[in-house]
């Protein structure tokens, strides 16, 4: 099973498990886009944009992960958290009201689009309270 593992708000962590919130969402960004997706260019996957051939913000996909475990609580010792089955992820380009792409430049003097990455959250696959 691939399981993506992520930190998260003990008030959406409680929603989750009470099933009242369906999705999360993450920000795509240069430092953790491996983490949530790839490129697929002419029918190959490429890791970071940097690998590509020529750059192409359209062609990228959601890594696949069977689910997601949620940590809540304080960043040290054991924490709570929850697996969660992913029934879907997409990952889009956010874009403004002319609905051309929203553009930023990073630290390093590249210039990257703003996406985001849409979990549609199933079943509480397991659950373990530390406290």
């Amino acid at each position: 099973m691939n399981v993506l593992t992520l930190s998260i708000k003990q008030k959406y962590f409680d929603e989750i498990i009470a099933g009242t919130k369906k999705k999360e969402y993450r920000e795509i960004r240069p430092n953790n886009f491996a983490r949530y997706c790839r490129y697929v260019l002419d029918g190959k996957e490429y890791a970071q944009d940097s690998d590509l051939p020529e750059r192409d913000w359209d062609n990228f996909v959601p890594v696949k992960y069977d689910a997601i475990k949620f940590l809540t609580g304080e960043y040290k010792g054991k924490r709570p958290y929850a697996v969660v089955e992913v029934k879907r992820a997409e990952a889009y380009i956010l874009t403004d009201e002319n609905d051309e792409p929203i553009e930023y430049e990073s630290s390093d003097g590249k210039v990257y689009v703003q996406a985001e990455i849409e979990y549609e959250l199933g079943n509480v696959i397991e659950r373990c309270n530390y406290i």
